[in-house]
């Protein structure tokens, strides 16, 4: 995926503007009274974003395959990429919080993980309309 490519997707704008948002919150104490540690949102919105950022480069490199079957096992291979970079993520916070575990911190991430997954879908979509219409 070229740089320009990149910084074009809106998960990479949407990244920013989160952690931003998440900065401005935490350093304004704002997130401190629904018990939300900005820590935590802000290394799952990073981990999330690399996973995504995987997962979409894994499915667009199958948008250049004539094979149909490249398009399926590369779908199959990104969400798995996905889903165990982010189960890992998840169970190393936990066995390192122990009883301290964020819960209202790993719901917001929950919520963010499906936001970038309708994104890079969205995405996609919009790269295949255009390798249909080329």
């Amino acid at each position: 995926m070229s740089k320009g490519l990149f910084l074009r997707q809106s998960f990479t704008y949407f990244w920013l503007f989160n952690n931003f948002l998440i900065l401005f919150l935490d350093r304004k104490h704002l997130l401190d009274k629904p018990g939300i540690d900005g820590e935590v949102l802000l290394i799952g919105n990073f981990i999330l974003m690399v996973a995504t950022s995987l997962s979409f480069v894994v499915s667009q490199r199958s948008l250049r395959s004539a094979n149909p079957g490249a398009s399926v096992r590369s779908l199959y291979g990104s969400f798995m990429i996905k889903f165990f970079v982010i189960a890992i993520a998840a169970f190393i916070y936990i066995m390192v919080a122990k009883k301290n575990v964020n819960k209202p911190a790993l719901l917001i991430c929950m919520g963010l993980y499906l936001v970038y997954t309708f994104m890079e879908v969205s995405s996609l979509q919009k790269l295949l309309k255009q390798k249909k219409n080329a």
